[in-house]
């Protein structure tokens, strides 16, 4: 169940890379500490094959960006079903607002389309946009805006 899939990845980014746990230094020893904590042995490797997928695209995508170019996203219908429209606002108002950049934004898209589920929520997507913007070079500050908008709800700095 996608909700799962979230849930854990959500859990992975709160113990060890926001929480006080540092990093198991195998993938062994978090899915035990993962077990432990009540997720199921499917969700925990769909959560792994997810996260490998989005490092491979990060690597895959990056450099072919011109920041002074402008698009407009055009969503696929199967994206449309996925991504309700609040959830799809959310996204341009990021990407207005300089929290996604077009390279950001399509790896957030792609990521949360390649959960098994139906259609996901604007909270799922925040969550998405955060694992995504935490490993790109150069988005910090970017990273740091989407946090506190998980947390604390929309910056001032974004009014």
């Amino acid at each position: 169940m996608n909700e799962n899939i979230i849930d854990v990845l959500i859990y992975i980014y709160e113990t060890y890379m926001d929480g006080d746990q540092p990093v198991p230094p195998d993938q062994i020893i978090m899915q035990e500490q993962l077990l432990d904590a009540g997720f199921q042995q499917i969700e925990i490797n769909k959560a792994f094959d997810w996260l490998d997928e989005l490092a491979w695209r990060q690597g895959s995508m990056s450099g072919n960006f011109d920041p002074r170019q402008v698009s407009m996203r055009i969503y696929t219908e199967q994206e449309m079903q996925r991504l309700d429209l609040e959830t799809r606002s959310m996204l341009l108002f990021l990407e207005q607002n300089g929290v996604l950049d077009p390279i950001s934004r399509e790896l957030v898209i792609e990521r949360a389309t390649a959960l098994e589920s139906g259609e996901l929520d604007a909270d799922d997507v925040k969550w998405i946009a955060l694992l995504v913007l935490m490993n790109q070079p150069g988005q910090e500050a970017a990273f740091n805006v989407m946090q506190d908008l998980i947390y604390d709800g929309i910056p001032d700095a974004l009014h």
